[in-house]
């Protein structure tokens, strides 16, 4: 097992992915550090989805180094996934099975122990216990977000993915993601986030890397960049109310151009 320096959960060092000869991550490199929640920012086809997959051992990158709690992904994957939990933007769960049943079979399969006293103060945690019986598909968006969450941390893991969690709620169920985010936060573990918000990355992220055509182009905390870049002309000409938003850095630094 290696080291983890500097409370580091997550590292990623000179991440190189190609697609044949398309090559969709340049040389990427940042970490994610116990108790930190870290934005992973960028337009469409930036490499952000390509980033995530090698993290989650899902893809094999073609050079680079890749360490979850100091196992190397490569070296041994199955330390490194046994410490990460993922939460995608849609999860699909067993239609016939209600929450409780859905709890019961993740828990099955992580090896963790779940009574029904358990499950219903878990739920209760997380404002669901009238929901218990429900099927998954009967539940609002917002319910169904905070099961797939649920789902992500029953094994307890060390590092949290979440990619683009919070794409369309209503601000209520948003920001008690949010709230869920920092307290998990709070007990130690490390958040890695994709966000298309630029309001979301500046609320609840303690640092984020903006990355762009496979490239990482800055990482910082959201108001250093602001700070940093606030009398960039390409920020200027992006801001539209006179004071600089992360979203006007964001515009400055990776350009107005629509991505597909």
């Amino acid at each position: 097992m290696d080291n983890q320096s500097n409370g580091s959960i997550l590292q990623v060092k000179d991440l190189n992915v190609f697609y044949g000869s398309f090559r969709a991550v340049r040389n990427v490199c940042f970490e994610v550090k116990e108790g930190e929640i870290f934005g992973l920012l960028g337009p469409n086809g930036a490499g952000k989805t390509s980033t995530l997959s090698a993290v989650e051992g899902l893809l094999k990158p073609q050079s680079g180094f890749i360490s979850v709690c100091g196992y190397n992904i490569s070296e041994k994957p199955l330390n490194a996934r046994a410490n990460i939990g993922v939460q995608l933007q849609a999860t699909s769960f067993q239609p016939e099975l209600n929450v409780r049943e859905i709890l019961q079979l993740y828990a099955g399969i992580y090896g963790v122990e779940m009574m029904k006293d358990k499950i219903e103060t878990i739920l209760a945690g997380i404002k669901l216990e009238d929901a218990s019986s429900k099927r998954f598909g009967q539940l609002s968006g917002g319910q169904q977000q905070r099961v797939s969450l649920l789902i992500a941390m029953i094994h307890n893991p060390r590092l949290v993915l979440l990619d683009e969690p919070t794409t369309g709620l209503d601000p209520q169920s948003r920001r008690q993601l949010w709230e869920r985010m920092e307290e998990m936060r709070e007990k130690g573990h490390a958040i890695l986030l994709t966000t298309h918000s630029m309001e979301e990355a500046e609320a609840v992220c303690d640092r984020i890397a903006i990355i762009d055509h496979g490239q990482v182009v800055t990482v910082d905390t959201p108001a250093s960049l602001i700070e940093h870049h606030r009398n960039d002309p390409a920020v200027i000409a992006a801001s539209r109310k006179g004071k600089i938003t992360l979203e006007d850095v964001f515009i400055g630094l990776t350009g107005r151009a629509i991505r597909s």
